[in-house]
């Protein structure tokens, strides 16, 4: 039709128009010009060497093939000394029913190998299988769109939104208001099968009526080429990272609170208000780019007449806080063997209606609630780490979490973090010994007298830890709101004050490689330049992966 010829000239017009852009005007420089890597230098373990004050970490991250860009970014962040191993084969296991009633999924990687086996456990479920598979890769291929949005003009890209074409164009954006849970019981009336197709959605925080079907495409797509676990544990992750920041001129700074962001008359940020003690320090600089989330940029950060601004607001207003949970960090007495542990991951759930159960679970009674869990994520980082053994001879760790609500602990807010009183302890017990008894269940080599040692930590213990005020462990929400093409065109690196800029999770997506796609749309922005496009090429002329560099 002629709509459609004129559509497609206005497109390749705005395409050309971008390319221009990206061609002939001042472009900063490419950090992926060269591949930085040096050969591997022999591995720190020394605790107070490596200043390690992270506990909770990555539990798992996809993508990382050889030659793939994830990789291949990493490598250069990191001085290619950062290595990863990947995880076993299943990666996954769903565990549905109660102990009378028990189903065990395994969850295999490689698209063919997960289809495969899903068929094996489902049959007569084959169409609604390929089906979803194809709806998955197609949703996840289209996440370009989204980085799209966010580079391009902002009056190309609510041209793109306000006439429809994004939907038209993309893929992604066409399935994003879909529900998970539209899109997968209309494939298919099997409940077991449902819930297989829709477990992974803790790693993000939505139960499936609520999330977006783009949003579980990406999960998906991330983790189905293979998963991996940093070598040595998540704190090699920063401790290889600091050097790079320090070779460039940059520092890593830690307690040192930001408290506000300096701005001049004309509303320009032209720095941070530290905190040194009781003292408060200003440090200037060209420009402010903050990962420390929307909220906290804007609400905690912002002098009040700045955060009155309109857009601010509008900003907020499309935003909400995301899902929250409790941690239990477990050391047990016993290696991976004697504790039949290995190097995957645990989705334990009580039967397979998701969205029924963490509904009553989440509005119910919180006493009731702390005894009855219906969703628990059990992963063993021992188990995934070969220098573990070498570290902690004899022991292993396990790390467990499950969604809880922050209003269950609020009251303990404002008390001390190691004091907060016996209530708070209590509480803090009935739920840890609910989820002991689920651990010891499913895996009956784990007894009591194995445990060593417990850390629980809670929604309030975020927000002491991690800076988030709900203790929101994905930053913002990602429900079905979050993809809706206007606030992808309004969220963006820049933000509506003078040389203050948003990267990581909130600006992008959820999660480790959320947050790195976010830094590049944030540099991108900075650098009039897509670093997007310059990772892909790194990874196609560099040899990424363990099998460059051998240790010296």
């Amino acid at each position: 039709s002629s709509t459609m010829s004129t559509s497609v000239v206005i497109i390749l017009v705005a395409l050309i128009v971008v390319i221009i852009k990206y061609v002939f005007s001042s472009r900063g420089p490419n950090p992926f010009e060269t591949d930085t890597r040096e050969p591997l230098k022999k591995m720190v373990h020394d605790k107070k060497e490596k200043k390690k004050v992270l506990k909770q970490g990555i539990h798992y991250i996809g993508g990382l093939e050889d030659h793939k860009p994830l990789r291949c970014m990493l490598d250069q962040m990191t001085n290619g000394q950062l290595q990863w191993e990947p995880l076993d084969n299943p990666f996954d296991h769903v565990v549905l029913g109660p102990p009378e009633n028990r189903r065990h999924y395994p969850i295999y990687s490689g698209w063919s190998r997960f289809t495969e086996e899903l068929k094996k456990r489902f049959p007569g479920e084959e169409k609604a299988i390929d089906e979803y598979v194809k709806l998955t890769k197609k949703t996840g291929r289209g996440i370009w769109f989204l980085v799209l949005l966010k580079l391009c003009s902002v009056p190309l890209a609510k041209f793109l939104v306000y006439t429809g074409l994004v939907k038209r164009l993309s893929f992604f954006f066409r399935m994003a208001p879909r529900s998970l849970t539209e899109v997968v019981n209309e494939l298919t009336e099997n409940k077991d099968l449902r819930a297989v197709l829709t477990y992974v959605f803790g790693t993000y925080g939505n139960i499936p009526k609520d999330a977006s079907f783009a949003m579980h495409s990406l999960l998906l797509c991330h983790y189905l080429n293979g998963a991996w676990y940093p070598k040595g544990g998540a704190s090699q992750i920063a401790y290889h990272m600091i050097p790079i920041i320090e070779k460039a001129g940059g520092a890593v700074l830690v307690r040192a609170p930001v408290n506000r962001i300096l701005f001049n008359e004309d509303k320009e940020a032209y720095g941070v208000s530290v905190m040194k003690g009781q003292e408060e320090i200003h440090i200037r600089a060209p420009m402010v780019i903050s990962n420390a989330g929307i909220f906290n940029t804007y609400q905690k950060l912002l002098p009040e007449d700045l955060q009155a601004t309109p857009a601010i607001q509008k900003q907020l207003s499309m935003m909400k806080r995301g899902a929250t949970g409790v941690s239990v960090f477990l050391g047990l007495t016993g290696t991976k063997e004697e504790l039949g542990l290995k190097a995957d991951n645990y989705w334990v759930f009580a039967d397979n209606n998701f969205d029924e159960l963490m509904e009553n679970y989440v509005n119910g009674n919180r006493e009731e609630s702390a005894k009855n869990i219906p969703f628990l994520f059990v992963a063993s980082p021992s188990a995934k780490d070969s220098t573990s053994e070498e570290r902690s001879p004899g022991k292993s760790t396990l790390t467990l979490f499950f969604f809880a609500k922050y209003e269950w602990f609020e009251e303990w807010k404002d008390n001390k973090v190691t004091n907060r009183g016996t209530d708070y302890k209590e509480l803090k017990e009935t739920f840890t010994d609910s989820v002991l008894k689920m651990v010891m269940d499913i895996f009956p080599k784990i007894t009591r007298d194995k445990v060593e040692y417990i850390d629980t930590g809670t929604p309030i213990t975020n927000t002491h830890y991690i800076g988030a005020a709900k203790g929101e462990i994905y930053g913002a929400d990602h429900g079905l709101a979050r993809f809706s093409p206007e606030l992808n065109v309004i969220v963006r690196p820049q933000t509506p004050l003078k040389n203050l800029y948003l990267t990581g999770q909130d600006m992008f997506l959820c999660g480790f490689a959320g947050a790195l796609a976010g830094a590049l749309t944030c540099g991108s922005a900075i650098l009039n330049r897509n670093l997007h496009l310059d990772a892909v090429a790194l990874a196609k002329k560099s040899k990424c992966g363990n099998g460059k560099f051998k240790r010296e």
